[in-house]
């Protein structure tokens, strides 16, 4: 084998930023997104990203894990948004900044293959329309729910605060939840605001019926970095 062939599949650079974090060990919240963003070396301003494995049974409806939460520091991101509307909505949308806007026009579109966004919005008139598009929007994750703040009569306040840093997140079939948390840019100080803010709503949202530990697994990677792990103890420190 060549001395300086990779074995890895992903990279020199992200090879060496792996070397300098210790895999399994773990960190304060504070430490490990002054890591994430201390190793990341691409030329872009790469997305922070949060995965937390929680302690449900993703398969029982009631240990399903969906909400909302409003980063305080943003997302870094410009969110484009799209509402399925008529009318006054409509229009309130598009004073709002939506970046599509429309009713069965716009359901044509997404079925044809237009799908640039990163949030579905819809007045509940119209999800017998939105319903159709499971197909498009379902594997996505864009479908509009209740739960999530994106089937609503007040289309305008939910554009706002989607553009604004609100995100989406919900288990997966595995337990596991991503999003986004800000970009390595960030001051570490405006990251751990928004990681303790997504902490502190998944544990509101805690259901129930589940038992032992629920923040099983916590951890923080830029888009094209190694993981750190973060004690679930620490995340505030």
């Amino acid at each position: 084998m060549a001395k300086n062939e990779n074995t890895s599949g992903r990279g020199k650079r992200y090879d060496d930023a792996a070397a300098r974090i210790a895999e399994g060990d773990l960190h304060s919240g504070a430490d490990a997104l002054e890591m994430v963003r201390s190793v990341h070396g691409s030329k872009f301003d790469e997305s922070v990203d949060l995965v937390v494995r929680l302690g449900v049974d993703p398969r029982k409806t009631e240990e399903m894990v969906r909400g909302t939460v409003a980063l305080p520091s943003g997302t870094g991101k410009d969110v484009k948004v799209a509402v399925f509307a008529q009318g006054e909505a409509a229009a309130a949308a598009r004073d709002a900044g939506a970046d599509h806007v429309g009713a069965d026009d716009l359901a044509a579109e997404v079925e044809g293959g237009m799908l640039d966004f990163d949030v579905a919005i819809a007045t509940p008139d119209m999800m017998p329309t939105v319903g159709k598009l499971g197909r498009s929007l379902g594997p996505r994750g864009l479908m509009p729910n209740p739960k999530s703040g994106t089937v609503t009569d007040d289309v305008a306040k939910a554009v706002a605060e989607f553009k604004g840093g609100k995100v989406e997140f919900r288990t997966d079939k595995h337990g596991n939840v991503h999003l986004p948390i800000g970009r390595v840019s960030f001051e570490t100080s405006d990251l751990q605001a928004n990681l303790k803010a997504a902490i502190e709503e998944m544990e509101r949202l805690r259901p129930a019926s589940t038992k032992g530990r629920y923040l099983k697994k916590v951890s923080v990677s830029s888009t094209m970095g190694p993981s750190v792990r973060i004690d679930p103890a620490g995340v505030s420190d």
